[in-house]
């Protein structure tokens, strides 16, 4: 069944979760404006991880592994891959000591693909390892 729904609030009952699907795999819903134009999309993928000794995931959506390049450099890889390259990195991780503040980002040097995207955590001018990376893609 196709149609449209207008609605100023949607809402799920107290019991109950909102579910939102748009009937293509793999694909977030779109935000679109009141003539129809995508105007935004839901988050297609983010992490939580320990980077530091053996790297672990905490939670995550879309993202399969973290493969540790070595010091402070990491490689998101997508569960489903994004449609292209074009997409928005936002990165973080707290600086837990020393008065420097950690600075991540995507890696310089290496350009997007569809399947992973590298990010890297810098004290300064220097790579480190972070105990807190958080990671979200935005396309």
């Amino acid at each position: 069944m196709a149609g449209t729904v207008i609605a100023d609030k949607l809402e799920a009952a107290s019991t109950s979760t909102l579910v939102l699907k748009n009937g293509v795999a793999s694909t977030p819903p779109t935000v679109q404006d009141s003539a129809g134009t995508q105007i935004g999309t839901f988050c297609r993928a983010w992490v939580n991880f320990n980077g530091t000794s053996t790297v672990a995931i905490r939670a995550s959506f879309n993202v399969t592994s973290i493969t540790d390049n070595g010091t402070g450099d990491y490689t998101v890889n997508f569960t489903t891959s994004m449609p292209d390259a074009n997409y928005s990195l936002a990165t973080n991780s707290p600086n837990t000591s020393g008065n420097n503040p950690l600075i991540t980002g995507k890696d310089n040097g290496t350009a997007f693909t569809t399947t992973a995207c590298r990010v890297g955590v810098n004290q300064q001018t220097t790579r480190v390892d972070s105990a807190d990376v958080t990671v979200a893609i935005f396309r």
